[in-house]
């Protein structure tokens, strides 16, 4: 395997508050005020917030009635995805003036692998400073980024002066800096995960490095092998321009709480011919289907079922469907049904991984 499979120079490009940031480039009374993008009604909820909503505590996810709890002079803003999908375009289009590698996450976020570069740069600092210089110009919006030696460390990275700011953690840095880190900004660690950690001593980097690979596992199952490397500066997945998807599902949020089954059925039954669409026009199959439900109270269950073939018919669908949702009695009445498919005809086989040895001492040689 090559040396320059570790040799890379990472950027995590991130909108600041896009959906948000939009709406307010578009109406300019908007401007300096809180604003939610989505969220308006009984049953909304929010798909962005201004970083002016955002000092009250109003996030994405939340619902509509919360946030307006939170901030009395929160303005909702209807979404206009179109719109958004526009500005993303065109965001794109200057990243690959860069390079080809670019692995977009989202409408407002992407990785790019600028080891080699379009520019010939050796600087992916001031890579990621034109770029954002170049956003602001052509799309009047700002753009936070991280830099480093791989996708993890760069999305960490990237959160550390938003918004409208960038930070390089260089080779030399990574440790040193994931040591101090506060376990909450790992990306993949959330706050239920989190919580755990700290039940076992793990407030910090450090405190998680002291850990052995077996106390991890033992722990926190598979995400204990990921841990352990994360925090030793190891994440080699590449920047993959095609990501290949991993799941495809359609949801619906109900305008009232519905307690019937035979109503959720009829809900499902929709839902099944939506994903039916989709995967004929993605051209794809899967094995496991899942079951989402969300309850009143908002609390969230999922059931899943792995058949042993592939299938992307809606008949095939419902009834597993079916078979999950009386698979045991509703907990309370239900504002959400989904299902998705995974396992799909389209994953990649997980490729072998090279020596924990080789991959420390390879991956932080060069310069940025």
């Amino acid at each position: 395997m090559s040396k320059h499979f570790f040799e890379r120079k990472i950027i995590h490009v991130d909108m600041d508050a896009f959906y948000a940031s939009v709406e307010q480039l578009d109406n300019p009374d908007l401007r300096g005020k809180p604003i939610a993008v989505g969220g308006g009604g009984k049953r909304g909820v929010v798909s962005a917030a201004s970083y002016e909503a955002r000092v009250f505590g109003v996030r994405s996810a939340m619902s509509g009635a919360q946030a307006q709890r939170l901030c009395p002079e929160l303005i909702f803003v209807k979404t206009n995805f179109a719109r958004y999908k526009e500005c993303s375009q065109q965001i794109r289009e200057i990243f690959y003036e860069y390079t080809d590698k670019v692995e977009p996450l989202s409408l407002d976020e992407a990785y790019l692998d600028v080891t080699e570069n379009k520019k010939g740069n050796p600087s992916a600092t001031l890579i990621a400073k034109e770029i954002r210089e170049k956003i602001k110009a052509k799309t009047g919006l700002n753009a936070s980024a991280g830099i480093s030696i791989n996708k993890f460390i760069a999305k960490v990275a990237s959160d550390i002066n938003k918004p409208n700011g960038q930070k390089t953690i260089n080779p030399e840095e990574v440790i040193p800096f994931l040591e101090t880190l506060d376990i909450r900004m790992f990306y993949g660690i959330g706050k239920v995960t989190a919580e755990k950690m700290y039940l076992h001593g793990i407030f910090t980097g450090n405190d998680l490095k002291s850990k052995s690979l077996e106390y991890l596992e033992e722990h926190f199952g598979k995400s204990g092998t990921y841990y352990y490397h994360i925090v030793r500066g190891i994440h080699n997945s590449e920047v993959k321009p095609h990501r290949t998807r991993k799941s495809l599902g359609a949801e619906r949020t109900f305008s009232e709480n519905i307690t019937s089954e035979l109503f959720m059925m009829e809900r499902l039954q929709h839902i099944a011919e939506e994903i039916e669409r989709r995967l004929e026009k993605s051209n794809v199959a899967g094995k496991t289907v899942t079951l989402k439900i969300k309850y009143s109270d908002f609390t969230l269950q999922t059931r899943s079922k792995t058949l042993p073939y592939y299938l992307r018919k809606k008949e095939v669908i419902l009834e597993t469907a079916k078979e999950l949702l009386y698979q045991d009695d509703m907990k309370n009445s239900v504002r959400l049904l989904g299902i998705s498919l995974s396992n799909l005809n389209t994953e990649d086989h997980p490729k072998a991984k090279p020596s924990l040895k080789k991959e420390i001492a390879v991956q932080l040689k060069f310069e940025f």
